[in-house]
């Protein structure tokens, strides 16, 4: 019954039926953090792992069916067994590390196809995180308290968990499709009931949560009025490539505008599910109760920003967070920021898939904010820039920068929308690769820039530190 039902609601909102399905098990969400609250919130922690845990499950089952629901239940188990029998030690880190992507790439590569399909491969590489993050956790919880960061202090696992609470942690209905990436020791704190503005009570998150969720309708509606009019395959249309260059650079940056909006919409919602639980509270700051705790973005400083770095600062905060404390950071043996950073946006090219697009999005990405850090320093160096940026015509500067960002913004995304290389390479090759050729020239005339905009004191002064 409910199958005809769904491909009618499809037909009607003119969207595939994995994606109905996909939001409709994101909303479901609410519901189960709702049926937690009202009869949940004093049981023992394993009723609650063992709601939390079916609840997923269900979700799964929804989703993906048959044998695809085999494939999180192995890693879990794999991960547990892996905890148990190696315990703290590097080898289990690694051995989970190497498990754990194989795995996920395995799954990518007998699953791939040239287009974006809702499958078990998509909570699969959020769990994936989670489970490497997990054996990390439980490592850091070996060594002495001196020798972590907050951020482990905060984090870090002072025994083993059990197989139940396991599960739990990883089928979390708030988290379990879409994200939002959260440790175990928080989702401890939630079924200790820890995270509340009421001690011991539910928490007030009502509001905050319908908040979000309001957010996050209004994301979906913008997505699902302006998308139709802005799909990938017009990319390869010869429509798109007989179009004058100006219209084709246009095009790019409005389909990359309404397009993340897919991705705001489902992070946005599933945060509310989150909040409603619980497990988006974040503590008192400034007097007031936080329920940031699971934000996986900030809706304001993505619409406002004109920089590429405030784009990727507020868009999915959690993956970003989780590859800072646990590659970027670990990787400091290395001695080199450049290499670290460098060897993080290819894990997260990687974890995203073995298309060619992935690889170069993420270099593209990194390039761009080399850029962009050239041009702020030479901007606060300069005290003709400075002065220009603080006059009355920064809002004309403003947008012209707006522009700019968006337009390379959407070009950086094409080959990650578009995976293979005959694809992306013939957009790119139909705007002259513009996008490449401004941030290479930026990048070669940036040092002459400061030679003339830059005062000698100045410039003395920065190779002195």
């Amino acid at each position: 019954m409910a199958a005809p039902l769904l491909e009618k609601l499809s037909e009607s909102l003119g969207s595939p039926e994995p994606a109905v399905r996909l939001i409709l098990s994101i909303l479901i969400g609410y519901l189960c953090a709702l049926v937690y609250r009202r009869f949940l919130f004093y049981k023992s922690p394993t009723v609650i792992h063992l709601f939390h845990t079916f609840s997923g499950l269900a979700l799964a089952a929804f989703n993906f069916a048959g044998s695809q629901l085999c494939h999180s239940a192995i890693c879990v188990l794999v991960q547990f067994l892996m905890l148990r029998l190696m315990g703290r030690t590097v080898t289990s880190v690694l051995s989970s590390f190497i498990f754990q992507m194989l795995y996920l790439l395995a799954g990518y590569y007998y699953t791939a196809t040239e287009e974006y399909d809702i499958k078990w491969t998509m909570p699969h590489c959020v769990l994936t995180l989670k489970l490497i993050g997990l054996s990390l956790d439980y490592y850091d919880g070996g060594k002495d308290a001196s020798q972590l960061s907050s951020e482990q202090k905060h984090s870090a696992l002072s025994s083993v968990p059990s197989l139940l609470e396991v599960c739990g942690f990883s089928y979390f209905y708030g988290g379990f499709l879409v994200g939002p990436q959260f440790t175990l020791r928080n989702y401890q704190r939630l079924v200790g009931r820890e995270l509340t503005d009421c001690p011991g009570k539910p928490p007030n998150s009502f509001i905050p949560a319908l908040k979000r969720f309001g957010l996050g309708f209004v994301c979906v509606v913008i997505y699902t009025i302006f998308s139709p009019y802005y799909q990938d395959s017009y990319f390869l249309t010869d429509e798109y490539e007989n179009q004058p260059f100006w219209y084709r650079c246009v095009f790019i940056l409005l389909w990359a505008k309404f397009g993340l909006y897919k991705y705001v919409s489902c992070w946005v919602i599933a945060e509310g599910s989150c909040i409603l639980a619980g497990l988006g509270y974040s503590g008192v700051v400034d007097g007031k109760h936080q329920w940031d705790g699971c934000a996986n973005m900030k809706v304001w400083l993505f619409e406002t920003t004109p920089l590429f770095g405030g784009t990727i600062a507020s868009f999915n905060i959690n993956t970003n967070a989780w590859a800072a404390r646990h590659v970027f950071k670990r990787l400091r043996f290395l001695g080199n920021k450049t290499l670290s950073h460098v060897t993080t946006l290819f894990f997260l090219a990687i974890w995203h898939g073995l298309h060619s697009g992935y690889i170069l999005c993420f270099s593209l990405e990194f390039f761009i904010i080399t850029v962009e850090r050239q041009a702020q320093a030479l901007v606060r160096d300069s005290p003709l820039l400075t002065k220009l940026a603080n006059s009355s015509l920064y809002p004309l500067i403003y947008v012209v920068q707006q522009f700019i960002h968006w337009l390379f913004m959407g070009y950086s995304l094409v080959p990650f929308c578009l995976f293979a290389y005959d694809k992306w390479l013939k957009v790119y090759s139909s705007v002259y690769f513009c996008g490449h050729l401004f941030f290479l020239v930026a990048f070669l005339i940036m040092p002459y820039l400061r030679k003339a905009l830059v005062p000698k004191k100045e410039r003395s002064q920065k190779k002195q530190e």
